[in-house]
């Protein structure tokens, strides 16, 4: 197997078709097809689905592209780390977070880094946290945003901050309630719009309400963020959350957020990179000013509900 038919591959998934991408490359359309041939054979397994419409990924190929686009990325870093200086970090780093602190987080590290960092091309991934921990081990993303569930050990972690949880819901709905706090016991009693069971929140929710020594009742299960605001909108249930996702819709009167007691519901996050794949300079920086950014925002309250633990 040679490193341009895995360049090649990538290219074919990524354009959709071999002539697009043979364009690309630069690389003559029937030598790009017989590379293709040559990949297929000593896999032993078809990675493409052929078409006049263009290519698909087999289930196989999905399998490949991933390992494929990995090792690409691990290529381009150590290429940036001999290359680049300490003073000027420069070269792509990416890094990944979670629908529910991408609000709070992305856009001001985004602003930061074009300002101190202007050779580093920082590209953000938004993400569910389960694949954006596999994403991590298999080197497609140089540093990720995780919820520290105790299972981080795999990763270097450094901690960022614990964020408390709000019961939530659509501006005078039959579920808001009428103190000033929610008790926990009595937010499970209404019907809640929640990520999946190994998603999000919804892990440490369950463990809270094992301690407690209580169930949760009626769950309607949603991964997206979007599709979840819409949901609450709606006025179809309620959720468990920290306020900076739908921070906006609660400024703006249109959600309310009530304080969650007895008793209070909170996550921690942290920070990661793998164990096993260097970060190259510039990652290092990133991983720096995320930290720093991560302070400040405590600091002046942006991350709201946010304590600091870096």
């Amino acid at each position: 197997m040679e490193f341009r038919q895995l360049r090649y591959f990538v290219a074919i998934v990524d354009h959709g078709s071999l002539s697009k991408a043979a364009g690309v490359l630069h690389v003559a359309q029937p030598a790009l097809t017989q590379q293709l041939r040559h990949l297929e054979d000593e896999l032993g397994v078809q990675l493409l689905h052929r078409s006049a419409q263009g290519v698909q990924c087999t289930d196989a190929g999905k399998v490949f592209y991933e390992h494929a686009h990995a090792i690409l990325k691990q290529v381009a870093d150590a290429r940036a780390a001999v290359a680049q200086s300490g003073n000027h970090p420069s070269g792509s780093v990416s890094l990944g977070l979670p629908h529910s602190i991408s609000g709070a987080l992305a856009l001001p590290l985004l602003r930061a880094a074009r300002q101190r960092y202007p050779e580093i091309q920082l590209q953000l991934t938004e993400e569910i946290s389960g694949n954006l921990s596999e994403q991590l081990k298999s080197g497609r993303l140089n540093l990720a945003v995780l919820f520290d569930d105790g299972q981080l050990t795999q990763f270097e972690a450094q901690p960022l901050v614990e964020e408390t949880m709000a019961f939530i819901c659509r501006a005078g709905s039959e579920w808001a309630p009428q103190e000033a706090a929610m008790p926990f016991p009595l937010a499970l009693q209404v019907p809640l719009i929640l990520p999946a069971q190994q998603q999000g929140v919804r892990p440490r929710i369950e463990s809270v309400a094992r301690a407690a020594g209580v169930s949760l009742g009626e769950v309607i299960e949603i991964n997206s963020l979007a599709i979840l605001r819409s949901a609450l909108l709606a006025d179809m249930g309620a959720t468990i959350l920290p306020v900076a996702p739908v921070l906006a819709d609660v400024e703006a009167g249109r959600l309310s957020a009530t304080p969650i007691v007895s008793p209070t519901v909170s996550r921690a996050v942290a920070l990661c990179a793998s164990r096993n794949i260097p970060l190259t300079t510039a990652a290092r920086a990133v991983r720096q000013l995320a930290l720093e950014v991560t302070a400040a925002l405590c600091a002046d309250g942006s991350w709201r509900g946010a304590r600091l633990l870096a």
